[in-house]
């Protein structure tokens, strides 16, 4: 089954200077999925269980998109879209050089 996207994309902090855009039901299940188990709680699960409930076409996506959101703001690795797409932006133009 082909994962299904995400309306608008959410980001959330991997790392201290790491973002990852969750685009779809397969990402987040993904990162989920990669969560460390000490740090899993009931929001952890409900969020996986919805994902992949989704995934299955048994939820709405919908449901699996903000399950997996307040997954994401609870835990404090939500990050504001506009500065993540500011940053994706410059990576994209910038050559890497520096200029003289």
């Amino acid at each position: 089954m082909k994962a299904q996207a995400f309306g608008s994309p959410i980001f959330v902090k991997r790392a201290a200077y790491v973002v990852q855009e969750i685009a779809d039901l397969e990402d987040a299940i993904d990162f989920l999925d990669e969560w460390p188990e000490d740090r899993r709680d009931l929001i952890h699960e409900t969020a996986f269980k919805a994902c992949f409930d989704a995934y299955e076409g048994n939820k709405p996506l919908s449901a699996a998109r903000a399950a997996f959101y307040g997954f994401a703001k609870r835990a404090a690795i939500l990050e504001d879209p506009t500065s993540a797409m500011q940053w994706i932006a410059a990576c994209l133009t910038g050559s890497g050089k520096r200029s003289v």
